[in-house]
């Protein structure tokens, strides 16, 4: 299928068998699931995921690539296409009364963070994902208390999913090549939460609060919010700096935080 790949939707086509077959045998597809892949771009993946199912959702947001996608799985299953953008689309009206949807696909790097925190808003409807994505935001993912690529973000998926890093790819599988390499993801949400969160709001807010500027103490990130007298009744040294802190520290910040918004989401658009 011929196209010209579009920097503003940030396309990176991966076209390297080797790969598509360790990403296919990572989500181990049966019949009976209900896939979904995010930006199927020219279907090398939608192809061997069709395969396995019978029937597959994909959301895509260039309408060009609608018809050629359509005709080039026409052989296989039933491709139900999207067109929409993936950042606004509604997950958990498309699992309607069905099982847990399992999300798959090659995430244009540009959105990957705020994609990631709209499906963490839908998490009750996912059974796994499946992506990859630019090397350093996995590592950023996987990231424990102390390393240097422990972040919001760190926090946030790892208090409601499991995360595991699976394997990176080199620039070389894409056309047009990245500048970065990519690594492949496995979430799970959690059916049970790891730490008790009086409300999860608040420990968004915590978190979002402390990561903006994560070079400062706690007693000077959360300024004006938290008093120090809050922060050593949560059991939390003042002085510590976020990076160092973990899921059970932010929880017990959150049940002296003053309340928030309760319309805010829980998972914003930015990340750090």
């Amino acid at each position: 299928m011929a196209h010209r790949p579009r920097k503003r939707f940030g396309q990176h086509f991966l076209r390297d068998p080797g790969v598509l077959e360790r990403i296919v045998a990572a989500i181990r597809p049966v019949p009976g699931d209900h896939l979904v892949e995010i930006g199927p771009g020219l279907g090398a993946l939608t192809r061997p995921l069709l395969a396995a199912v019978g029937e597959l959702d994909a959301v895509e947001l260039d309408r060009d690539l609608l018809e050629p996608l359509r005709v080039h799985c026409a052989d296989i299953g039933k491709l139900r296409l999207h067109h929409a953008d993936a950042l606004k689309f509604d997950f958990a009206a498309l699992r309607g009364t069905g099982p847990r949807l399992r999300v798959a696909g090659n995430l244009p790097y540009n959105i990957s963070t705020p994609l990631l925190f709209h499906l963490l808003n839908q998490a009750s409807h996912l059974r796994d994902l499946h992506f990859m994505l630019q090397q350093d935001v996995v590592e950023r993912m996987a990231a424990g208390p102390g390393e240097e690529a422990y972040g919001r973000l760190s926090v946030m998926l790892q208090y409601r999913c499991q995360v595991e890093p699976l394997f990176t790819v080199g620039p070389e599988a894409f056309r047009p090549p990245p500048k970065v390499r990519s690594a492949v993801v496995r979430l799970v949400p959690r059916e049970t939460l790891p730490v008790a969160v009086r409300d999860e709001r608040l420990f968004a807010e915590v978190v979002r609060r402390a990561f903006a500027q994560r070079r400062k103490t706690l007693r000077n990130a959360l300024r004006g919010w938290l008093e120090i007298a809050q922060i050593e009744a949560a059991g939390v040294n003042p002085g510590a700096r976020p990076e160092t802190l973990d899921l059970a520290a932010f929880a017990a910040l959150s049940a002296v935080a003053p309340c928030t918004d309760p319309a805010a989401k829980i998972y914003g658009a930015s990340s750090s």
